[in-house]
């Protein structure tokens, strides 16, 4: 079976939730998956409910769906910066969902480690945001909402788990300002730039070349 030589990419945004009830994130999703500036691969979106049931269940979700890369969008209201977050944490909050729930529990593995590690070189993301005019930083802090979350199930299921093709999964976790704290013009170039940079940390597996058993045979003949 010959592999995918471009990468297959999910793209996803979040929907309202308290305090939030139009989350930029969802818009910026589907303006990736539209736009024309990227050859970079297969790009869809995805607007996710933004509740913790949704987060629990990502990692299955994701391999039913089985992208080769996996960037998240999420909205920090307090933020002034693209902030790209290296990790996620096995911790919960109390604040509710859009649903009105809170999660069950305050770890979201009772037995998992205490934090995950984004699963992609996180510096030349950094550049494409910065060099795209986005104030951009690193984070280690993706707060205990239901961003961390997600962050937490996808950088699991990136780290242990491969591609169709044995290959390494990527997944990223993005967090954006609140709408109108950065131009959209420059926010959606910026993310361009970054899913860009991103796809180039995709190495396709060539399939090993497998000798005819005619050929082989043959071989052997001459050789005897």
């Amino acid at each position: 079976m010959r592999q995918r030589q471009i990468p297959r990419i999910l793209v996803t945004g979040f929907g309202r939730f308290p305090g939030m009830p139009a989350n930029p994130s969802a818009g910026l999703a589907m303006a990736l998956a539209r736009s024309r500036r990227l050859h970079t691969g297969q790009v869809e979106a995805r607007i996710l409910p933004t509740r913790w049931s949704e987060a629990e269940s990502f990692a299955a979700a994701l391999d039913a769906a089985a992208p080769d890369i996996v960037l998240m969008l999420g909205v920090a209201g307090r933020r002034r910066h693209v902030t790209i977050e290296l990790i996620a944490r096995n911790a919960t909050g109390v604040f509710p969902d859009a649903a009105r729930e809170r999660p069950a529990a305050r770890r979201l593995e009772r037995d998992g480690p205490a934090q995950r590690s984004l699963a992609a070189a996180p510096m030349p993301l950094l550049r494409a945001l910065r060099e795209a005019g986005a104030p951009a930083r690193l984070s280690r802090d993706a707060e205990r909402y239901i961003c961390n979350a997600l962050a937490w199930r996808a950088y699991g299921w990136a780290q242990t788990g491969a591609r169709a093709d044995g290959g390494q999964r990527l997944a990223v976790f993005i967090h954006i300002p609140r709408a109108g704290m950065i131009p959209a013009p420059t926010l959606t170039r910026a993310l361009e730039a970054l899913l860009v940079a991103l796809a180039g940390q995709y190495r396709p597996i060539e399939p090993r070349s497998v000798v005819p058993r005619e050929q082989s045979e043959i071989g052997m003949a001459t050789a005897s």
